[in-house]
């Protein structure tokens, strides 16, 4: 996965990338493959308290403090969601609490994905940022 150095340019390079495809099914295709190079997810990890409450499909998120930063990891039982836990993971993973936290996810409607997602996809979406975002209030409260 690319990491690039900070979490607006990893959107900023989203962007571009997706400037690449001239329709929006070529653009799910591409979101569909990047979930598909999600890194593997312990079924010990599916559990309850890590599940994602609000989206249509199975999603289970997991973090951990990797030094300075919070590693996600995370999956979905739909191709689709994966594909969009994986746009999460590129733009939020692996960062310090404070810039998860101070990060608009601007590229929701730069790309469109608000007006081409379900409603349901769509707040699955809204849910999963919701639990980053909590992750790294609650990480920066204790810090």
């Amino acid at each position: 996965m690319i990491t690039e150095a900070t979490a607006e340019q990893a959107q900023q390079a989203l962007l571009d990338e997706f400037e690449m495809f001239d329709n929006w099914m070529d653009r799910y295709q591409y979101i569909i493959d990047m979930g598909k190079a999600l890194p593997a997810f312990p079924d010990e990890w599916k559990t309850e308290e890590r599940k994602i409450q609000g989206c249509q499909s199975n999603v289970w998120m997991h973090h951990r403090h990797d030094g300075e930063s919070i590693h996600f990891d995370a999956i979905s039982d739909a191709a689709i969601v994966s594909g969009l836990i994986a746009v999460l993971m590129r733009i939020y993973s692996d960062r310090p609490a404070d810039e998860i936290r101070d990060t608009d996810p601007h590229f929701l409607k730069d790309l469109g994905l608000d007006k081409h997602l379900s409603p349901t996809r769509s707040n699955g979406l809204h849910a999963m940022l919701q639990r980053i975002y909590a992750v790294a209030e609650q990480e920066s409260a204790t810090a």
